[in-house]
Formats: structure tokens, C-alpha cells, sequence
């Protein structure tokens, strides 16, 4: 695979205020300079940050990029889901991310749908082969997954539902990706499964975030992390070695682009890009 056919795009969160957004306009110019496949903008618990969403995924075309809404189905009912595909078909947008979400806090029930597959299913009866649709991958398994095999079928119904493509949960374990996509093509999974990448410039952050969504911090990394306490620029630097060398190792291994995770931060992604040699 080349560098020319490999997808390599950037993941944003809509921001809340408007200095937020006038903030991440200025973020977006400097990201737009790597010239990512596409940006790709998330979508809140129970669908809590649709019009932000929407608004950031037009101001992302009108800047000349493509752009990638996220969609979740928990909290969200067939006639919402369809009145938001149809603000996007209007909009001339023809790329999905459709994930199951987590349920917000308060929130008992899931709503209409309960898993991603049946999202998918949706989404194409009500718009055929107009989206590309993007799904959620998780070579360390999915946090609620009973078994590795249930996870791994769970993946498989999401593509029958007619996903094309999918992107992972990030993970720093290489081997765990490996054997994930060794276990998908055993099945007769043939999808681009692009592997998620999230830099890392903050001990604490990542912990939570990882303590939430099931990513395993290994513990060689862990520990060095600790050791530098408050020191952010040591924490920064073997941050950036350690994700340069998983994506080197993951392009090199053939994986079909990089996924990042920038949490609207444009500096570490930025570097990463250029010492992987992708602008």
C-alpha cells in the first residue's frame, strides 16, 4: 500500500462557545497545513451537541476540507437520526463515523437503537450507498464485551449492516492491533481498518481517558509517565517518541492510514505528522 492510498485524518470535538469555535478556526489552519484526508468531528452523549456538530462540520467545508460527522445512537430516535441525515445529504456531506455512544448520565434506556450495527442498518435503508460509512474497531476489545469472540462478531455485524471502512480505539500496544486484524481477515474481514492514534501530552488526561474507554496504558509506559510528575516537556518528549515509533511500526506493517486524536490541539499531531515524513 502507498503512501498516496493510505487515509491518514485528524478527529475534532465541536466547541462549546463561541471563542471556542473562533479558537479551533485558528487550530484548523494550522492542521489543514498537513493536508489530512478528511477532519472528522464528534458527536455528544445522546446526540447533546447536534447543532454544534453540524456547525462545525460546514465551517470545515467551507475551509475546502473534508469533513466527517460523527453519529451516535444512544439517546437518539429514527425520526432524529433521519432528520440529521437529511441536513447532511442537503449539505453535500458524504462521509460518516456512526458509533453506539455512551449512555449520558440520568439516562436509562439507549433509545431507538442499541448497538452501532443497527445505526448502520438505518442509515443505509433511509440513504442507500450515499454515505461512506465509518465504524469503530477495538483491538483491545471493547470495555463491555463479554468475550473476545462476541466482540469480534459484534465488529463483523456492524460491516454486514454495511459499513465500508472502520477506525480503532487508540491503543499503544502494537501487537494487539496486530493480532486483531490477523483474527478479522481469519473471518473474512477485508475492510481498511485505520488504527487510532492518540498523542500523549498529559499523564492525568490520558489515565482518565484510558480508565474510561477500556485503553490499556502499558505499564512500562505508565511508569515512566509517573516518574516525571509535573514535568510536562519530559512527559511531551517520550510522549512523541513512543507514538512515533508505534506509527512507524504500524505504517511499516501496512496498516491503511493513521487516525489521530488531536483533543483540538494541533502542536503534537503536528510534529508527529512531520517526523513520520506525511506532509
Amino acid at each position: 500500500m502507498t503512501k498516496d492510498t493510505r487515509t491518514f485524518s485528524l478527529e475534532l470535538f465541536p466547541p462549546q462557545t463561541a471563542e471556542g469555535a473562533e479558537k479551533l478556526r485558528a487550530t484548523r489552519a494550522q492542521m489543514a497545513l498537513l493536508k489530512p484526508r478528511f477532519f472528522s468531528v464528534t458527536f455528544g452523549a445522546g446526540g447533546s451537541t447536534r447543532d454544534r456538530t453540524l456547525e462545525t462540520v460546514l465551517d470545515i467545508q467551507r475551509e475546502g476540507h473534508a469533513a466527517a460527522p460523527h453519529l451516535s445512537c444512544i439517546g437518539s430516535t429514527r425520526e432524529s437520526i433521519r432528520s440529521i441525515l437529511e441536513q447532511y445529504r442537503a449539505h453535500g456531506i458524504r462521509h460518516l463515523v456512526a458509533l453506539r455512544g455512551d449512555l449520558p448520565s440520568g439516562m436509562a434506556q439507549p433509545g431507538t437503537f442499541r448497538y452501532a450495527n443497527e445505526l448502520v442498518e438505518f442509515i443505509r435503508a433511509a440513504t442507500g450507498d450515499w454515505f461512506h460509512i465509518e465504524v469503530a474497531a477495538y483491538p483491545e476489545y471493547h470495555p463491555q464485551a463479554r468475550s473476545p469472540l462476541d466482540d469480534l462478531l459484534a465488529f463483523r455485524r456492524k460491516l454486514e449492516a454495511g459499513a465500508n471502512s472502520a477506525i480503532t480505539q487508540y491503543f499503544y500496544n502494537f501487537d494487539a492491533y496486530a493480532q486483531f486484524i490477523d483474527q478479522c481477515r481469519r473471518i473474512g474481514i477485508e475492510v481498511p481498518i485505520v488504527p487510532g492514534i492518540m498523542p500523549i501530552s498529559s499523564y492525568s488526561s490520558l489515565a482518565r481517558f484510558s480508565d474510561n474507554c477500556g485503553a490499556e496504558i502499558p505499564r512500562w509506559i505508565r511508569k515512566k509517565l509517573e516518574s516525571y510528575g509535573d514535568d510536562s516537556a519530559s512527559i511531551r518528549a517520550f510522549g512523541l517518541d513512543v507514538v512515533t515509533q508505534l506509527c512507524e511500526k504500524l505504517l511499516a506493517s501496512g496498516a491503511p492510514g493513521l487516525h489521530f486524536y488531536t483533543l483540538n490541539q494541533a502542536s503534537l499531531t503536528s510534529t508527529l505528522w512531520q517526523r513520520l515524513g506525511l506532509t
